[in-house]
């Protein structure tokens, strides 16, 4: 432990906490469909909770590595080159199978295509180009699983600071592949939140679905990975979501909300923004948060998560399927 630590409990971080509350800026409750507010991880001046965030961040800074880890660019990949002046040929099919095999080769386990749409892009930002590159990068699950992360064990919590940074690098190296074809690209990193709301993407372009917690389940990485993004105006042919079953099981599993410590991941589905689906109470969930340096606990025991598992589910709720339709 640093001689100059000073620990801050969930409590220090719900106290800072604005009267507005974060389930309403992240559109809990709403109607219709809306673009997304912009919310705890921008930048501070920019939202809300600005105070909030400093602070948490600043807990997390104080962890050597885990700053170090968040502070080297060198780590996050190389800078953009020049665009070609001519565009390369190729079909949209093609240009989807050449983007794929260069990611891939360059650090990323997921890739997919989908348009940009402005449920995606937050209010007062914009994504100038029609089509988006979705990545994921796959964590050690084994590492992650000692979260939640304390000063003395930072295991979990640079775990997630370096595949932040694989992301990052994935995505930096696919956004020059595609400018050195005479294409635009501009690149989404983690973590802090910029213009593109990155899980709704994603889901759509096909790297899985959402979970209970609030994160995606993958069918070969269940929720341990993160996403990185490039927006394009390459023709690229669009993929398909991909569902294979995760959002129906969790409807009745409960280990992620049994293991949730401020007791923010709800049991049931409700409306945010229009669309019934899985959601996580925010001002339950950032407070404990600030406090373990990133928490994790829930991606760490989803039963998809565990390497090895998520065929067996699968084959296991196919089966189930089956049996009904039979019926």
């Amino acid at each position: 432990m640093t001689s100059s630590y000073r620990h801050r409990d969930e409590n220090t971080f719900r106290a800072m906490m604005p009267e507005l509350s974060g389930n309403d800026v992240n559109g809990l409750g709403q109607d219709g469909p809306k673009r997304p507010r912009t919310f705890f991880w921008h930048p501070p001046d920019r939202q809300d909770f600005g105070d909030l965030q400093s602070e948490v961040v600043g807990h997390q800074r104080q962890a050597p590595e885990l700053a170090m880890a968040y502070s080297r660019d060198a780590d996050r990949g190389p800078r953009p080159i020049e665009q070609a002046a001519q565009t390369s040929p190729g079909s949209a099919a093609d240009w989807n199978a050449r983007v794929k095999a260069f990611a891939s080769a360059n650090e990323a386990d997921l890739v997919g295509v989908t348009e940009t749409r402005d449920e995606y892009v937050y209010e007062g930002y914009e994504v100038p180009y029609p089509r988006l590159i979705m990545l994921g990068v796959a964590m050690d699950h084994e590492t992650l699983s000692t979260a939640p992360s304390t000063i003395e064990d930072m295991r979990s919590a640079l775990e997630v600071a370096g595949k932040y940074n694989q992301a990052a690098r994935a995505s930096r190296k696919l956004a020059n592949f595609i400018l050195e074809t005479g294409y635009s690209a501009k690149t989404f990193p983690g973590p802090l939140a910029t213009a593109l709301n990155m899980i709704p993407a994603a889901i759509e372009a096909g790297l899985g679905e959402l979970g209970k917690h609030g994160s995606m389940i993958n069918r070969e990485y269940g929720s341990s990975f993160r996403l990185s993004a490039v927006a394009t105006d390459m023709p690229l042919s669009l993929d398909q979501p991909d569902e294979f079953g995760a959002d129906d099981f969790c409807l009745n599993c409960q280990v992620c909300a049994k293991a949730c410590p401020p007791d923010a991941i709800t049991h049931e589905k409700h409306k945010v923004r229009g669309t019934e689906k899985w959601y996580v109470d925010f001002d339950k969930c950032i407070p404990y948060f600030g406090e373990t340096f990133g928490c994790g606990i829930c991606i760490a025991v989803c039963p998809w998560s565990r390497p090895g598992v998520a065929g067996g589910l699968i084959d296991k709720l196919a089966r189930r399927r089956d049996r009904t339709n039979q019926d």
